[in-house]
């Protein structure tokens, strides 16, 4: 916080517009700047929410922990499912699968990565099974298993993570009861206009349709698509990402349970012009279809999601547009964007509920008093772009890595000009198998590893420090690290267990 510590009143915090974003924002302040700032909240039940946002990840558990908000409560409220990763299909070729697991693949070797003892006796022909089964996370999520890890992070059976499979539509009316409780005010009503100062231009008010005028220091714009205060009123520029996102529509619809165990993870399958979602929850699953419209049409894209479903439709397919990219800055002047007034990348990794988290976190850590100083918005601004540009190019690497020149969208992703930042990484790979590290920015090495080998980015070379033990020993360690995994998820309940215990203690 800078600015004056002295300040001698809170920072009068208006949130415009309610949602995931707008309540996590809410929620977020009264319960850790509970001193610092009041909490005005502004949603018009008329506009609606997007309400698709069912797959998170493992930094939502942090989110919930430090407001001190039981995971119990919560995933009653909101149906949900355990979620230990996300299964990609017919990515690199159609026919190959693999899961981008919520933590790490074996253990280190004094500084040698485990991969780098796994790519050496791949390439040395040993006959070993996937990286995914030194992963216990990946073979827990095989086996439709599931149990909280153990608390030795040194332990390859243990160091695993797990996020949250949940309804969308429930999460928003489960945070705002939290948040009133904590202080939080809301106002019913739609945002008609903003009165800015003639000097400084920062808002002073906005105003309702109903002629009601609320006042505040700090607008948060919470606003969705539309980035009211934001993107409207300020007209800050917009980076478009489109040229290697080119995804731009999805449709959605939900479907019943199918009689079989729930799967506690994620699935997306690639289409001939994008991907289709599969999020299984404790009373429907969630599925979509993201494409590029300059592939296909809106029917076929329809066609293609109600053709996967593997259980009746709930509802009429509903339809969403948008661009990938972002708001040049998101901090501008005393507004600023959370969620999607701020930036919009497609949910192939389950990163939109965590770029809310992140904003918060950023404002927590750059919260201003009545006075905003420039530090704070660079500070700001410069945290969620670190944020934004690393999962991009994770996104892309998807797309980019893939053999398949079936359809005309797969032959411009493969052979599209991905950014610098990512064409440097993935050359890093292919020469020696290390990841490149960054200090700010979601996925780190395992992630990476998981989809360049996933999808057949196989390096040339590894850490020759790896070649130090002999083929015997390293043959043992592995196969001992493999078979206590399996040991150890074969003791794990199944996962429909797990929530029924979960459940029970909540109704308890």
């Amino acid at each position: 916080m800078t600015g004056d510590p002295g300040a001698d009143r809170p920072v009068r915090v208006v949130v415009v517009g309610g949602g995931t974003a707008g309540w996590m924002a809410a929620a977020g302040l009264v319960g850790l700047l509970p001193r610092a700032c009041s909490v005005h909240l502004i949603e018009s039940e008329e506009i609606g929410i997007v309400g698709v946002g069912e797959a998170t990840l493992p930094h939502l558990r942090l989110y919930l922990e430090r407001l001190g908000i039981d995971e119990a409560a919560f995933m009653a409220a909101t149906d949900a499912t355990f979620k230990l990763g996300i299964e990609f299909r017919d990515f690199a070729r159609i026919g190959d699968r693999y899961i981008h697991p919520f933590g790490t693949y074996g253990r280190p070797l004094g500084s040698v990565g485990f991969h780098h003892y796994w790519l050496r006796r791949h390439a040395e022909g040993a006959g070993l099974p996937p990286i995914g089964a030194y992963s216990a996370g990946v073979v827990a999520a095989e086996a439709r298993r599931f149990e909280r890890p153990g608390t030795d992070a040194e332990d390859p059976t243990t160091s695993f993570g797990y996020a949250y499979q949940f309804d969308a539509t429930r999460f928003a009316p489960f945070l705002r009861r939290w948040a009133e409780e904590r202080g939080a005010s809301r106002t019913e009503g739609r945002v008609t206009s903003v009165d800015r100062d003639g000097e400084d231009g920062l808002i002073r008010a906005v105003l309702l349709a109903d002629g009601t005028r609320i006042e505040g220091d700090l607008f948060l714009d919470c606003s969705g698509f539309r980035s009211l205060l934001l993107g409207q009123d300020l007209s800050e520029p917009w980076e478009d990402w489109s040229h290697w996102l080119p995804c731009d529509r999805a449709v959605a619809v939900p479907s019943v349970t199918p009689d079989a165990p729930t799967e506690p993870f994620t699935r997306a399958t690639a289409s001939e012009a994008g991907w289709r979602w599969r999020i299984p929850l404790r009373h429907r699953v969630g599925n979509g279809h993201v494409y590029a419209s300059a592939f296909c049409s809106d029917e076929r894209a329809t066609d293609a999601l109600l053709a996967g479903l593997d259980g009746a439709p709930l509802a009429e397919p509903r339809f969403l547009r948008f661009r990938a990219g972002r708001r040049r800055r998101s901090f501008v002047g005393n507004v600023v964007a959370i969620g999607l007034a701020s930036g919009f990348l497609e949910p192939l990794e389950s990163t939109s509920i965590y770029l809310v988290q992140a904003a918060i976190t950023a404002l927590v850590e750059h919260f201003p008093d009545t006075r905003i100083a420039q530090i704070d918005r660079d500070g700001f601004n410069r945290a969620i772009d670190a944020e934004y540009d690393r999962i991009r190019d994770f996104l892309i690497l998807h797309y980019h890595a893939t053999t398949r020149d079936d359809s005309p969208f797969w032959n411009h992703v493969r052979t599209m000009t991905v950014p610098d930042s990512l064409a440097e990484k993935m050359a890093l790979w292919r020469a020696t198998g290390q990841v490149a590290h960054y200090r700010h920015g979601l996925f780190l090495e395992p992630s990476w590893i998981a989809v360049y080998l996933g999808q057949g980015i196989v390096p040339h070379g590894w850490d020759p420090r790896a070649d130090r033990p002999d083929q015997a020993g390293l043959d043992r360690a592995l196969s001992g690290l493999s078979h206590a995994i399996a040991e150890r998820v074969g003791r794990m309940p199944g996962h429909d267990a797990a929530l029924a215990s979960i459940v029970a203690g909540t109704a308890a």
